[in-house]
């Protein structure tokens, strides 16, 4: 596969980014983001639209005396005062632009074929008589007459245009259209080409790859695809598809700093990252299956097309209903927590049970689980059987608990100030007479976040004797982890006696 050497990388995310519903940066934002992209490798930067606000001109001006070694483009129209602002602004690199779509001349624009190209050709030669470099867009490309588009490009390089970009505005295009329409292109102009594509039908990164295999020089993207609608072509998935997919070598990009920069601007803009976005999103290296966890775990590559550390990412097993045993044992491994294989049993069953449930289980949940595990009684002199509470603000809070004690099947109710505290006193009224114990301390955590989280208990009981136990459950089910923490830590001083 033939691609040009040298692929530029133009970051829009500044200008395009911003103009995401609910995107505004202000001027120390901007700079942070412009010196980021130019840590990480980009050629050009657009910072903005110097000509909408003086805040514009100013963040402009602040990101071109950075001295970055990325170029620092602003957007402009066809129009002087657009491209005197630019200048204001001290830029060099200057992207300008003219709707060329029947829909752009009849509907917004109202001019002639004409006077289109008349005001492209003057707004290109304007800028290169003021020593700027000139990159000029065909807005709406892809939807323009194919000879006319060709015939406006022509003239935008005999006007001096130092590159000429083909928008698709509104995300039409898909790859085989793209070919044709930049292999056309192509035959008929000999300055560089780049372009710039939308989302609107989720192929902007393809269409993007297809116009560099086709002979385009340049791609405009957003970090996160951020941008007007669905947004633009994402420069993680681009820059890695290159360089993995395409095999280019010569990409500037320090992948590295990908997923940080794409967390930065998530946190600036308030658009959270799809948790199933590839290569920077939560899921991107994440595995619950068991066979894949097991290949993964072996090699990585099995099931992993590139590595985490390749894009500054990290790996995560997760944990639910297709978590295999190797699985489990890795993560348990990784927290240095070492179980016995009955207690292993245990917890790899409680993983199974929730995730049946349709929970997924977090390292947090995990680590509860199996210290729960450690701390179980060895011999259950007493266990639970069954229990049933009611509870709500017209009825006393009542527990109803049945137990087997030492084989002997006992059954109790008793009313609390709330259901737990209801089985708690059944518990202590069953067992009186076998064994007198006092609930000295009772702690409750919710490990996670949510109304599913696991409700982890922790309870430490004393006998007439001084036998102190500590008793720990985790479990879906607030009354239960209480009753079985309780348990636990009688079990316990059964034993000791």
């Amino acid at each position: 596969m033939q691609i040009p050497d040298n692929i530029n990388i133009f970051d829009t995310t500044l200008r395009d980014g911003e103009q995401a519903p609910g995107v505004a940066f202000t001027v120390d934002e901007k700079i942070q983001i412009a010196q980021k992209l130019d840590q990480i490798g980009v050629d050009t930067i657009e910072v903005g639209f110097p000509t909408v606000s003086d805040g514009e001109k100013e963040s402009s001006r602040a990101i071109n005396d950075l001295g970055l070694n990325a170029n620092i483009s602003g957007l402009t129209r066809v129009l002087r005062q657009d491209i005197d602002a630019l200048i204001d602004s001290d830029l060099n690199y200057m992207h300008t632009f003219i709707g060329t779509s029947k829909l752009h001349r009849d509907y917004k624009l109202k001019m002639s074929k004409e006077e289109i190209l008349e005001k492209a050709i003057y707004a290109i030669e304007y800028g290169k008589d003021h020593g700027i470099n000139v990159e000029f867009s065909a807005e709406d490309a892809t939807r323009t007459e194919e000879n006319y588009l060709i015939e406006v490009y022509k003239a935008a390089e005999v006007a001096g245009a130092d590159i000429i970009n083909v928008p698709d505005t509104v995300g039409v295009l898909f790859p085989s259209a793209t070919k044709e329409l930049i292999t056309k292109i192509k035959e008929n102009i000999k300055i560089p080409i780049s372009i710039h594509c939308h989302n609107d039908f989720g192929l902007a990164v393809a269409n993007s790859l297809m116009a560099i295999e086709s002979g385009a020089n340049q791609a405009h993207v957003t970090v996160n695809g951020i941008g007007e609608r669905a947004g633009n072509a994402s420069l993680d998935e681009f820059v890695v598809a290159l360089k993995v997919a395409y095999g280019y070598e010569h990409l500037k990009i320090d992948t590295k700093q990908l997923f940080n920069l794409s967390e930065f601007i998530s946190k600036l803009t308030g658009i959270k990252i799809p948790i199933n976005k590839p290569i920077v999103g939560g899921n991107a290296f994440a595995h619950e299956s068991g066979i894949h966890v097991h290949g993964v775990l072996e090699n990585a590559a099995t099931y992993e097309p590139i590595s985490p550390e390749m894009v500054g990412h990290t790996r995560k097993i997760a944990l639910g209903k297709h978590t295999g045993a190797n699985s489990l044992k890795s993560k348990l491994k990784e927290y240095n927590i070492k179980i016995n294989q009955e207690q292993f049993t245990q917890v790899y069953n409680q993983i199974k049970t929730l995730g049946d449930k349709g929970k997924i289980i977090t390292d947090a949940d995990l680590k509860a689980i199996a210290i729960t595990a450690l701390g179980k009684a060895k011999n259950e002199s007493i266990k639970l059987l069954g229990i049933t509470v009611i509870s709500g603000d017209t009825v006393s809070a009542t527990a109803t608990v049945k137990l087997s004690i030492d084989g002997r099947v006992e059954e109790k109710s008793e009313i609390g100030v709330g259901p737990v505290d209801a089985a708690l006193k059944a518990i202590s009224k069953l067992v009186k007479g076998y064994i007198d114990v006092e609930l000295e301390e009772y702690n409750i955590d919710a490990i996670t976040g949510g109304t599913d989280a696991l409700a982890e208990v922790f309870v430490i009981s004393s006998n007439s004797e001084g036998n102190k136990a500590t008793g720990r459950s985790t479990q879906e089910d607030i009354v239960l982890a209480s009753v079985d923490a309780i348990l636990n830590s009688i079990n316990k001083i059964i034993a000791i006696k």
